[in-house]
Formats: C-alpha cells, sequence, structure tokens
C-alpha cells in the first residue's frame, strides 16, 4: 500500500521534525555507545595488564618457578590463586620460556602448552588483547616474569571474564535509552509547537497551495498597474513591483535598503516614508504626479500603492484652460454683439465712414495682438498658450503684458516641458493677482533666450509670498490656496516647475517685486538647440508700432480692449 505524504504544512513540519530528531537521538546514541564500547575494553585490559604487571613483580614467584616443578599443589599455582581470588580476574597462569603452564584456573591445564604463541611475551613485550582461549572469550594482558638478574625466566598472563565487560555496556544501556528517550519527546514537542506556530502562520494551507499562492502573487504584483512598495518594521524596502520601480526611478538593487538611500529628500520619500498622515496624498516623482496610500502591516511594516495621475493632471488643466477659453469666448460673444450693434446703428444713422472706420480699427487691433505675440515668441505652442491665458486673464479682469526683453526663438528641443512651466507660473500668478485687487492688476511675462538656457520670468501685482515660504510653496502638496472646489487638489503645479527645472540642471526660484508682488524665475539650460538659434535670431521688434494706435496693439486676441495693454502702457 502506497503511503501518501501530507499535504499540509503542519503534518510535514511534524513528521519532518519527529524523523529528524529521532535521527539525530539515534546517531547520537550510536555515537556515543560505540567509544563507550572500547573504553570498556580498554578499562578490562588495563586492569588485566595491571594484576600481571604486580604478579611478576613478586620475586618469590620466579624463584619459586624456577626451584619447583609444575603441579597443581605446587607453590606456583598457590601464589598464583591467591592473586586471582583476590583481584577478581578470570584466570592467572604462569609460564615457563617454554610456555607449559605452571597454574592455572582449572589445573588439569597444568604441565600442558599454553594454547596462544606466548614469543613476543617471553621476548620483553607486554601485550594486551581481547581473544578466546580455553576459558572462552576474555580480556587478556601478558607481561615478562624476570629473575632478580633481570633474566626473563618466563610470563603471567592474566584474563579478565569478556562477558562481564559485555554486561558493563549493557547495563548503561537503559540509562543511555532513558536519557535519549527523554530527549527525543523534549524533540517531538518542540516539533509539535513549530508545526502549530507554522499551522497558524500558514493558515492550515498545503505546501503545493503555498508555491501557488507565491507564483500568483509574484505575477499579480509586477502585472498590476499601480505602483506597489512594501516595507518592513525597520523601514527598509521589502519590495518593488515593476510599476513603483518605473514611477520611482528604482531598481532592483533597492530591495533591502533604507528609503531615504534609495530616493532623495522631498514630499515623495517622506510620503512613502510614513511622514505625513492622510490619504490620497500627491506627491511629484520625475515630473509625474503620484497619489500614495500608506497602509500599516501586523508586522510593523507598511505597504505603499501609487497610482500615477500624470495624465489625468494634464487633462485637468487643459480641460481648466478650455473652460477659461469658453468663459472668454462667451465675454466675446459679448463684446461682438455690442461692435455689431454698434456698426449697424452707424449703418442706419448713415454714418458709413466711421462705421468702415470702426470695422478697420477693431480688425487691426484683432491682427496686431496675434502678431505681437507671434514676434516674440517663435513656438507656436508657446505663443498660442500666451493668447489663450490673454483671454483667461482679460476675462478676470487681468491686463496679460509680454515683457519688452521678450525674444524666444524657435529653437525649444521639448516645448511641452515650457508650456507646463510657463502655464503654472501664469495660473498661479492670476490667482494671486486676483486676490489682491489694486488699481491696475496685471501680469508680466519675460521669455528670453541666453546661449542655449531659456529663462521665464512671470511678475504680478499680487499680495508677493512671505520670506519664510518661499521655499515650502514649491514643496508638493503645499499651497496657500484651499482645495475646496480643486477636485485635483492643490500645491503641484509650482512642485511641477521646480521638478522641471532640477532634471534640466537649472532651478527656479521667487523674490518680491518692487511696488508689491511676485516675480517667479525659471532657468532651464539646454532648453534650446544651439543649431536652431542662429538660423532663428531676427531683429528686435520695436513695441508698439508706429502708425497703430497703442490699444491695437495690445495682447488683444478678440477680447475686450479694455484688458489687453503692451509692457509700460496702462489699461
Amino acid at each position: 500500500m502506497r503511503i501518501h505524504w501530507p499535504r499540509r504544512v503542519f503534518a510535514q513540519v511534524l513528521i519532518a521534525q519527529v524523523a529528524i530528531t529521532t535521527g539525530v537521538m539515534v546517531l547520537a546514541t550510536g555515537l556515543f555507545l560505540a567509544p563507550f564500547s572500547h573504553a570498556l575494553d580498554d578499562q578490562a585490559m588495563r586492569r588485566a595488564l595491571s594484576i600481571a604487571q604486580t604478579a611478576a613483580a613478586d620475586p618469590d614467584l620466579a624463584r619459586e618457578l624456577a626451584a619447583s616443578a609444575p603441579t597443581p599443589r605446587g607453590p606456583v599455582q598457590s601464589a598464583a590463586e591467591q592473586i586471582r581470588r583476590s583481584t577478581g580476574a578470570l584466570y592467572i597462569v604462569v609460564m615457563d620460556t617454554r610456555g607449559v603452564r605452571w597454574s592455572h584456573t582449572n589445573t588439569a591445564e597444568i604441565g600442558r602448552h599454553v594454547s596462544t604463541d606466548p614469543g613476543r611475551t617471553l621476548a620483553g613485550r607486554e601485550v594486551r588483547q581481547i581473544d578466546t582461549g580455553t576459558l572462552g572469550r576474555s580480556a587478556r594482558a601478558k607481561v615478562p616474569l624476570r629473575d632478580p638478574g633481570g633474566d626473563i625466566v618466563g610470563a603471567v598472563s592474566v584474563g579478565i571474564a569478556y562477558d562481564s565487560v559485555h554486561g558493563l555496556l549493557l547495563n548503561a544501556i537503559p540509562g543511555l535509552l532513558r536519557y535519549a528517550g527523554a530527549a527525543l519527546a523534549v524533540g517531538v514537542l518542540a516539533a509539535v509547537g513549530v508545526a502549530r506556530s507554522l499551522r497558524r502562520r500558514t493558515h492550515g494551507v498545503a505546501t503545493a497551495d503555498i508555491s501557488a499562492l507565491l507564483d500568483e502573487r509574484e505575477a499579480m504584483l509586477h502585472g498590476i498597474r499601480e505602483g506597489v512598495v512594501a516595507f518592513d518594521r525597520k523601514g527598509r524596502i521589502r519590495l518593488v513591483n515593476d510599476e513603483a520601480g518605473r514611477l520611482l526611478g528604482l531598481d532592483a538593487g533597492a530591495a533591502g535598503r533604507a528609503l531615504d538611500e534609495v530616493l532623495p529628500p522631498g514630499r515623495t520619500t517622506d510620503v512613502l516614508a510614513g511622514r505625513v498622515d492622510g490619504s490620497d496624498l500627491l506627491a511629484v516623482s520625475g515630473g509625474r504626479v503620484l497619489v500614495a496610500n500608506r497602509v500599516a502591516t501586523s508586522d510593523g511594516g507598511a505597504v505603499v500603492t501609487l497610482r500615477d495621475r500624470t495624465e489625468l493632471e494634464l487633462l485637468g488643466r487643459e480641460l481648466d484652460s478650455t473652460q477659461g477659453l469658453l468663459d472668454a469666448l462667451r465675454a466675446q460673444d459679448h463684446e461682438h454683439a455690442n461692435q455689431l450693434h454698434t456698426v449697424r446703428g452707424l449703418l442706419e444713422l448713415g454714418r458709413y465712414d466711421m462705421a468702415v472706420e470702426f470695422v478697420a480699427e477693431v480688425a487691426s487691433a484683432h491682427r496686431a495682438s496675434a502678431e505681437q505675440i507671434a514676434e516674440r515668441v517663435h513656438d507656436p505652442l508657446l505663443s498660442a498658450l500666451l493668447v489663450g491665458k490673454a483671454a483667461i486673464a482679460a476675462e478676470r479682469g487681468v491686463a496679460l503684458r509680454i515683457s519688452p526683453a521678450t525674444l524666444l526663438p524657435d529653437a525649444v528641443v521639448d516645448p511641452r516641458d515650457l508650456v507646463t512651466v510657463l502655464g503654472n507660473l501664469i495660473d498661479n500668478a492670476l490667482d494671486a493677482t486676483a486676490e489682491r485687487r489694486c488699481a491696475e492688476p496685471f501680469v508680466e511675462v519675460e521669455l528670453r533666450a541666453e546661449d542655449t538656457t531659456a529663462v521665464v520670468r512671470v511678475s504680478d501685482t499680487g499680495p508677493g509670498v512671505p520670506p519664510e515660504t518661499r521655499e515650502q510653496i514649491f514643496a508638493e502638496g503645499w499651497s496657500t490656496k484651499s482645495a475646496t472646489g480643486s477636485p485635483r487638489g492643490r500645491g503641484i503645479g509650482l512642485a511641477l516647475v521646480r521638478r522641471l527645472s532640477e532634471r534640466y540642471g537649472g532651478m527656479a526660484r521667487v523674490t518680491a517685486r518692487a511696488g508689491g508682488g511676485a516675480v517667479f524665475t525659471v532657468v532651464l539650460p539646454e532648453a534650446l538647440a544651439p543649431e536652431r538659434l542662429a538660423r532663428d535670431d531676427a531683429p528686435f521688434p520695436a513695441l508698439p508700432s508706429p502708425g497703430l494706435h497703442p490699444r491695437k496693439t495690445a495682447l488683444h486676441a478678440g477680447l475686450p480692449l479694455r484688458q489687453l495693454t503692451t509692457a509700460g502702457e496702462s489699461p
């Protein structure tokens, strides 16, 4: 009948532990008994040798051996038997140089030749051995018998019954087995305790199921599109799945290391380490907007999940911009309706020349505003962004100005990064300017090239930034504005600006503006392609153009003229 190996970990561990403990105890007992048996044999042979040496040291024995005959009642037999009885030896045999016995336990053997070769002993050597003779198996010792002059006149052979030695060994085995049994019982109890602990930890799952669960766990963790980072109770990284490695820029070598060793200081590190409380915490890593949630585990560690919300954030900002443009177009629709009503009134009054002049003025202003941006900002994405932001600013009652120092050629390596930087800076400037109402609210934008470095500067007439918070505003999740009404939260825009500038090897800072407000400056080295700078260099256009009314040169973009001005004009 085939014996099936149990599937549950509890049973497998118990059987394995009992088998190992039993094997170890049997091996230990065997290893102990083997030298113990040899030790007992050696002890018996030493005892026999000691008795033989004591008998051979008696000078009367050598003298009587030379003076008498080998008889059962001779003096040699009497002396040997006296020694045998006093020592408890099996036999004491005294022989002459021919090997003839002069004493023996069995008197019938006296006068006969010994059963073993006495040559080595008669040659002057002591012999110890376990051997079989006429009285059975015994531990033997043979020593030479010398006369007072030192000459060998015979030998003394002493035997200790081997059965008595074997009995000592057998008598010791029960005690050894008791100790071995006690040790085995302790081992079995320990095995049962370990097995039960494993059963609680594994919930009674079979070994094959554990292997399958581990395979499924690895496939799931590395297959999901959410980042997962696990920490032990000391804060060391225990697991990083593929998505988390991509989002955080970590490799396989991050496992086993502290978080502060593999990530730079900042909000992202603080969120992952649990130094920031809350759920759905926003963080920025490598220009990506991440949503992090940290859950503690029962062993004192933690698991952090990361979701990439960069595309959603960009889409949300595009929706905000689209909503702003819709609001601006809605206001533009009212403005155009007023202009059409004016043209219609002039026509009905018969003032045709004034109607023509009015239409020409409006059309020139529309064209001049777009041309003004395109002349100074050659990249189409950035110029389009400025036109759209001008419309949003006009709707909010803020003038968007272009600095006279603005000149950016069409040599931008990645216009999307500059769009992110400029868009976030303008949005924050508009929010700040709208909070502080002043007589002439405006936001001024400056874009210029310094060799291959792009410099972006946005100033506003808002409340400004206190010196103690000028570094905090670039941290993820930090904002002076309430998150109410913002589905994406606050504190991401300026963090993205700082991360982009650092990725280019540049910097982002904020200073105070003379007269009140703030000035944000972002430097992006290597943001411009050097091979295209020379081709795109053009004469600096004058602002405003002669012959045009100042209001026609404003950043109009088809919006109410009263809201749009060039730098240096009053709105």
